[in-house]
């Protein structure tokens, strides 16, 4: 660790002690709220328009572009709904860097021109490394049907490559092979416990406050670490910094009311130095699922409850350093005819930017904290529950050399406690309370040449409670064969500490708590290349190898096609296998039938293709995944609950009318069944109520019991559903602005399954065809 922190130290001092050349950096904002705008292209210029040098702002607005001898230069910002901006600027020898500030003013009068548009994103393409990645903003995320008239940010999530859902109610994502809980989720840099609600539909996350969407579904650079699956990074943009705005919408789902305005004294016609924004929205579907969908749940409506809120400070300084502090509550109940699951989450934190005057580095920050408890009730049983608190403080170090290229650097300390009670199939009774910490560094470094993009990176996760420290190296590369046609190849170790308090083998996950790397495992685990392992403790770990190309088809088709493999080299499970007490009395038992968890491990590999149109009126997104999944428990090879072998999604997005003021919306999906355990038949148990003296020959018991059959060997249907949305939208005078909505999900009313009662055999589906009206006001 010592040499780690030698090494960075080292980088630091070369770069400020020895960086002799000019560097000019700054922010832009959009001048009508005070936002930072993200994904702007900076153009370097000589006094005769020759291109010298480009840059593209981060998420903060940011841009540097280093290395630049003296001299006279034209700074251009130009986008096709903004008033193009030119600045001169005079490098002289004696100062090195140059900060600026910019503010965009809309235009009057614009026009769309997706040609612009294109020509920003495909600069992204050919310096950023991309593989494995979707990048979303606001207006992306509604483009996707929405669910009861209310768009969300899950919908964005289900029609990813390589994603996988289970299910309307309760479901669950499972990202190329990895389940939930294997998914890192992330919001202005505090991870998230449980982002979605139990209905499926709605996640805890606000649509309206969406600024951007990374979501990594593998072989992501080494700056994220603690999950072996992907990660989904979610900014939220900061509150207006202009004028007082909102908007308020209401529909039998869901209502939910968004305010923002701004903090500070006004300085001419510039934004404010701060700004607040609070959300709050709310299900009604208690209020109105039983007149509105008699059919649904026997008549008894949709039994889910849930409330979210959100509220958020931030200040900003004019030299663009940054600083934001946020709170927020969720809630979510549902109630089933056999069970009962509640779960509470609150927290809150800061993050903050710095912009160190005289100095290359940019420095980005946090410390947060939150807790989340989660209880689930089942009939005749006794309850089930987990609890989970926890801060994180972090600090990333950003240089940006030549090209775009980039060297960062940075750690993270978070330390949090565990709590839970859980039972296997056989009742026994499993539980654990634990205090862990961990403390993570990366190093990673991008290289930007005319033909290549070189990513690669180190990081180190020490496990401190546990006594572990995993090495994680990370690589990437991205060769650009044509201005159309770019390879990419990316690939790393993970790990983490967090286990699921369910199974891969259970067939709906209802109840998902959380707690550290068990130790209650056994010793030893034969894989399934049939290699002894010794084993200390719970930590899970995985290899991802992840190829594939990208093909600009023209200007408004791209291509991309991408391969994978992952391999779960260590997975720890709840141990279904558990028939002792892990005591001296049974001291000759093996481990695998008396410890709380077991040791797995599993491979995940497929291919995903994804086709998209976007010009003008017209958006187009089409998804093909093949995957297959396995898991290893040392006993035999099984399919966990989500190996889904093939799954389509299809979007399709028109705007229509003179002013582009109608939009029609629609999604399909197509997923292969999901494996089951099929029933081999029923028998009549014997309770054996005399003990050694009953005559099991001629007693007939009254109890009938079903002999499962194999493990996960058959499938369910084909699971397929349409969902559509109409969009009408009415602009006023005052500037504001009316959404009239309407959806309706599972169009065809098709019957898919949700489980299937082993006894009754009675088959209790997925949603049936739902219509919804909803309004929104803009203002």
């Amino acid at each position: 660790m010592h040499r780690i922190y030698l090494l960075l130290t080292l980088v630091f001092l070369t770069f400020t002690g020895f960086s002799q050349e000019n560097t000019i950096r700054g922010f832009i904002y959009d001048k009508s709220n005070g936002e930072p705008m993200s994904g702007e292209k900076i153009k370097l210029l000589k006094k005769d328009s020759t291109l010298i040098a480009g840059a593209v702002t981060d998420n903060n607005g940011f841009f540097s572009i280093p290395k630049l001898a003296k001299g006279t230069f034209i700074l251009k910002l130009e986008n096709f709904k903004y008033e193009t901006i030119f600045q001169n600027i005079e490098l002289k020898e004696g100062k090195k860097i140059y900060d600026v500030k910019f503010e965009f003013a809309i235009k009057e009068n614009v026009k769309e021109f997706d040609e612009v548009r294109i020509t920003a994103e495909n600069k992204t393409k050919r310096t950023e490394l991309g593989i494995s990645k979707l990048r979303l903003d606001q207006k992306g995320l509604e483009r996707i049907p929405s669910y009861g008239a209310e768009n969300d940010i899950v919908g964005a999530f289900s029609v990813t490559p390589g994603v996988i859902t289970t299910g309307d109610q309760g479901g669950q994502l499972y990202v190329r092979g990895g389940t939930p809980i294997q998914n890192k989720v992330l919001l202005d840099g505090m991870t998230v416990y449980n982002p979605f609600h139990s209905i499926g539909f709605f996640s805890i996350f606000e649509t309206e406050l969406v600024k951007n969407v990374d979501i990594y579904t593998g072989g992501f650079e080494s700056k994220y670490g603690g999950r072996i699956s992907s990660v989904m990074d979610i900014t939220y943009r900061d509150g207006n910094r202009k004028e007082f705005s909102g908007k308020v919408s209401a529909s039998p789902f869901l209502a939910k009311l968004v305010l923002e305005g701004p903090i500070g004294k006004k300085k001419g016609d510039s934004p404010r130095a701060g700004s607040y924004v609070f959300s709050a929205k709310h299900s009604l579907l208690d209020y109105t699922s039983k007149s509105l969908y008699p059919k649904v749940n026997d008549g008894n409506g949709l039994p889910f409850n849930f409330t979210d809120l959100y509220s958020k400070i931030t200040f900003t300084a004019d030299g663009g350093s940054k600083f934001s502090a946020f709170a927020f509550h969720n809630r979510d109940s549902v109630n089933y005819s056999v069970a009962d699951l509640n779960w509470v989450s609150s927290g809150g934190g800061i993050n903050f930017v710095m912009v160190p005057s005289g100095s290359p580095i940019f420095i980005r920050g946090h410390v947060n904290g939150s807790n989340f408890q989660t209880t689930f009730a089942e009939t005749a049983l006794e309850p089930r529950f987990s609890k989970i608190g926890g801060f994180d403080l972090g600090f990333d170090f950003s240089f940006f050399l030549k090209n775009e290229s980039e060297l960062s650097y940075g750690f993270n300390l978070g330390g949090f406690n565990t709590q839970f009670v859980t039972y296997n199939e056989a009742k026994r009774k499993i539980e654990a309370s634990n205090f862990t910490t961990e403390i993570g560094t990366y190093i990673n470094y991008r290289k930007v040449t005319r033909r290549w993009v070189l990513q690669t990176g180190m990081r180190v996760q020490v496990y401190a409670s546990l006594n572990t420290i995993s090495p994680e190296p990370r690589i990437g590369f991205k060769y650009n064969a044509s201005e159309n046609l770019r390879f990419k190849f990316s690939g790393g170790r993970f790990s983490q500490n967090f286990t699921s308090a369910s199974s891969d083998k259970d067939v709906v996950n209802l109840f998902n708590g959380l707690l550290s790397a068990p130790t209650n495992v056994q010793e030893q685990f034969v894989n399934e290349f049939q290699q002894l392992k010794n084993t200390k403790n719970g930590l899970q770990y995985a290899w991802h190898a992840i190829g594939g190309f990208e093909y600009d088809l023209g200007k408004f088709v791209t291509i991309n096609i991408e391969g994978y493999y992952k391999y779960f080299s260590q997975l720890s499970n709840i141990n279904q296998n558990k028939l002792y007490e892990d005591v001296s009395q049974f001291e000759l038992i093996d481990d695998v039938y008396k410890k709380d968890f077991i040791i797995e491990s599993g491979q995940s590999y497929g291919v995903d293709f994804l086709v998209k149109y976007n010009k003008d009126r017209l958006f187009l997104w089409g998804v093909y995944s093949l995957g297959k999944n396995t898991r290893w428990d040392g006993f035999s090879q099984y399919a966990p609950v989500f190996d889904r072998r093939h799954n389509i999604n299809l979007v399709a997005s028109y705007l229509f009318g003179k002013k582009k003021d109608w939009e029609l919306n629609m999604r399909w999906n197509l997923g292969s069944g999901l494996p089951f355990t099929p029933n081999a038949g029923n028998y009549q148990a014997e309770t054996f109520q005399n003990g050694v003296t009953t005559d099991y020959l001629t007693n007939n018991p009254a109890t009938v019991t079903t002999l499962l059959g194999a493990f996960n060997s058959q499938r369910l249907p084909t699971y397929h559903r349409l969902d559509i949305t109409f969009k009408k939208q009415v602009h006023f005078k005052n500037k504001t602005t009316m959404e009239l909505i309407a959806s309706v999900t599972n169009v065809y009313n098709r019957n898919n399954v949700f489980y299937v009662n082993r006894i009754t055999g009675k088959q209790i589906d997925q949603f049936p065809i739902l219509p919804s009206f909803g309004v929104s006001y803009k203002f």
